[in-house]
């Protein structure tokens, strides 16, 4: 079976239940992909694959399908407990080679900080496969500062969920990059 899908959108959602499990499920329908069965994949963002916007991805798939995605999900039963999910996207501006997705799972970030740390790790594995050099102690602003004059990476972004924490129910918090087409 050869795979490669063609378009790819964000998402995000927060669910809050006693029971964990209860609690994943609705932040999936908060991000608007409970009704698929979820596969999820590593970090490679296709070749030439463009990303959409979520209301156009939902209507390429189907309640029931499998549908493959880069999650990440994290959760809490702690009251003021701030959880965080991200994926963070870093797309080369030659679009016939393949990009980079990222996971970050956090406790204690904002949106801010956890989106710019997945922003930052998708980021530093795509520089890293073009041959840039890399200087892993600088911080993201400043590497971005550099990959944007080599003229490397064409776009980064991040879709990030965070939370807090509330006493006897679990919060759990989930990002995704859905793949469709």
């Amino acid at each position: 079976m050869h795979i490669v899908p063609s378009q790819m959108f964000f998402t995000k959602g927060v669910g809050r239940h006693r029971e964990r499990l209860t609690s994943f499920e609705l932040a999936l329908r908060d991000a608007g992909i409970a009704t698929f069965n979820i596969v999820t994949v590593s970090s490679i963002f296709p070749p030439d694959c463009k990303l959409v916007s979520k209301s156009k991805g939902l209507k390429l798939l189907s309640p029931g399908e499998i549908v493959y995605a880069v999650m990440a999900k994290a959760d809490t039963s702690e009251a003021s407990r701030l959880v965080a999910a991200s994926v963070g996207v870093a797309i080369p501006k030659d679009r016939t080679l393949f990009g980079y997705l990222s996971e970050h799972h956090g406790y204690g970030q904002n949106e801010r900080k956890a989106g710019d740390y997945a922003e930052d790790l998708a980021a530093t594995m795509l520089g890293s496969t073009l041959g840039l050099d890399i200087d892993v102690d600088k911080a993201w602003d400043e590497r971005k500062e550099e990959w944007k004059i080599a003229g490397s990476i064409v776009r980064t972004s991040n879709v990030t969920q965070t939370a807090m924490g509330k006493g006897g129910l679990w919060t759990t918090v989930l990002a995704a990059g859905v793949f469709c087409e």
